[in-house]
């Protein structure tokens, strides 16, 4: 009997785990633009005019695929690598926290319930979130931290994901691939509280008499996830603009250090710089994340049977 719940738990797992991937390969193609953009207006707020100013720039200067689309490639393996490990974690974590609650199913559980297996769930994914997020964001920042001109005055050529890792690899070592591991826990963990929080309850709202949350519909499914999204970015910025800070400007301070000489030099609305793409792009993304994930959850569950 207990061989039989293990394989249940495993296949559970893996189901969690490679739902997790499809739906953060969605989620980066629909997003990558505006994550671009709020990239840059949180670690260069002075250069930019707002939301517009900086994409119709940001489109001119590089285009979409070496502009707007700049770290696509380590935004896909971030977010495959976050997203797998996130909801394999979340579903791990959900049934932890319904053992200690005594709730036999994971369906069974409160809004509240739910929102601490996600904060839980995010301190797995921070691990492997981190050195790829570290990558994504110095690529997008990389015409405003290196002259795009060498010496003769002839345009470099771009850098590539593998050249970056190098590079860090030989000036900092392992420890320079986890840059802002700090912030990264401050950032996912509250989120994914409210993140995991906020589409539950959310699907509990749209769930009518004789329903289950899984019975709402993808319309539904992805409007509790944009609830979810919104009101992940919307509790975590703060900590996201320092950790771009620490990650883009390769900084050895710690967390507190670089938000006090933020606010002491910029005030307390420099922590919101890049919000409004933020929430542009997580509205769309979140949702595709959600409905691609448990539509591909439901897809899995039933061949596997």
């Amino acid at each position: 009997m207990h061989g039989t719940g293990d394989a249940s738990s495993l296949k559970t797992g893996m189901i969690d785990f490679v739902a997790g991937c499809f739906g953060g390969v969605a989620l980066v193609y629909v997003s990558q633009p505006m994550d671009t953009v709020k990239v840059k207006m949180q670690t260069f707020p002075g250069l930019y005019q707002g939301l517009v100013n900086c994409t119709v720039q940001t489109f001119k200067r590089d285009g979409i695929v070496r502009g707007l689309y700049a770290g696509t490639l380590p935004a896909v393996v971030a977010n495959v690598s976050e997203n797998s490990v996130l909801f394999a974690a979340y579903g791990a974590c959900q049934q932890l926290v319904g053992r200690f609650t005594h709730k036999p199913t994971i369906a069974e559980l409160s809004t509240l319930e739910n929102a601490t297996a996600g904060f839980l769930a995010a301190f797995f994914s921070s691990f492997t979130l981190c050195p790829t997020e570290l990558i994504k964001c110095k690529l997008q920042a990389l015409r405003e931290t290196h002259s795009q001109l060498d010496d003769t005055g002839k345009r470099r050529p771009m850098v590539s994901s593998y050249a970056l890792v190098s590079q860090i690899l030989r000036t900092e070592g392992v420890p320079g691939m986890f840059r802002g591991l700090t912030s990264t826990f401050a950032r996912e963990m509250p989120g994914y509280f409210f993140f995991f929080g906020g589409y539950e309850m959310t699907r509990e709202f749209f769930v009518r008499p004789g329903q289950t949350k899984d019975d709402i519909g993808p319309l539904r499914t992805m409007a509790a996830g944009a609830v979810g999204g919104v009101a992940l970015w919307t509790v975590i910025f703060p900590a996201d603009v320092i950790k771009s800070r620490i990650q883009v400007y390769s900084m050895r301070a710690s967390m507190t250090q670089v938000g006090m000489d933020i606010f002491r030099k910029e005030g307390v609305l420099a922590f919101y710089n890049g919000l409004l793409p933020t929430i542009v792009r997580t509205i769309p993304a979140t949702a595709v994340l959600f409905v691609v994930y448990e539509y591909t959850k439901k897809a899995l569950t039933r061949l596997l049977e």
